[in-house]
């Protein structure tokens, strides 16, 4: 049985509580994609298999319990020992950790709430959220916000193609290939970067 399927028969057994268990595993792994499950939950919706407002409401339901989960992730994991971990790690540096720490707490709440609609990065934000113990009620109040948003666009969409709710997945698929893409130059980037002032420090 595929993934599909998989998701398939915990909808038409389950219902919208089907659906919500499906998105908060999506959240919790974000290989799984949230582009297939949403639609899906629409066109479920679309045969009377669940009602549409229930399908929205249980899969943000859902997309806020696994944030939750990865919030408490970050929570333990903390502070003090990401900066550990920073600096055991090859071409990283403690200044990088504490860079991104300041632009989080300026923009923490915007990234929580836009990356929500971001595929796989709506999963990874609700880390650093934990890691900086955002404070939980603004946060599980954006999360709720954003994935709703994006929720109700993929679940509408899937119930109103109908048998074609998978062409959702095709044209979303491109934009999350997009966002790896840029998110891989920017490594190599950053990777290039580093090496370069290393080899020039080198010759100093």
């Amino acid at each position: 049985m595929n993934l599909v399927d998989w998701v398939t028969d915990l909808m038409n057994t389950a219902g919208a509580p089907g659906a919500a268990l499906a998105i908060a595993l999506e959240n919790l792994f974000p290989p799984l994609p949230s582009e297939v499950f949403l639609p899906l939950a629409g066109f479920t919706a679309a045969q009377g298999k669940m009602g549409l407002l229930d399908a929205i409401l249980w899969t943000t339901f859902g997309s806020v319990a696994g944030a939750l989960i990865l919030y408490w992730v970050g929570a333990l994991l903390g502070r003090d020992r990401v900066r550990r971990i920073a600096s055991r790690m090859p071409l990283v540096r403690v200044s990088d950790v504490d860079r991104t720490e300041a632009w989080f707490l300026r923009n923490g709440y915007r990234a929580v709430f836009f990356g929500r609609m971001i595929p796989v990065f709506r999963s990874l934000i609700s880390i650093p959220a934990g890691v900086e113990r955002m404070r939980l009620a603004p946060f599980l109040a954006y999360t709720a916000a954003g994935s709703l948003l994006w929720n109700t666009a993929l679940i509408l969409a899937g119930y109103l193609l109908g048998d074609n709710w998978h062409l959702v997945e095709q044209y979303v698929g491109i934009g999350s290939k997009v966002v790896l893409g840029l998110a891989v130059v920017a490594v190599a980037i950053f990777v290039a970067t580093r090496l370069q002032k290393r080899r020039t420090n080198t010759r100093v």
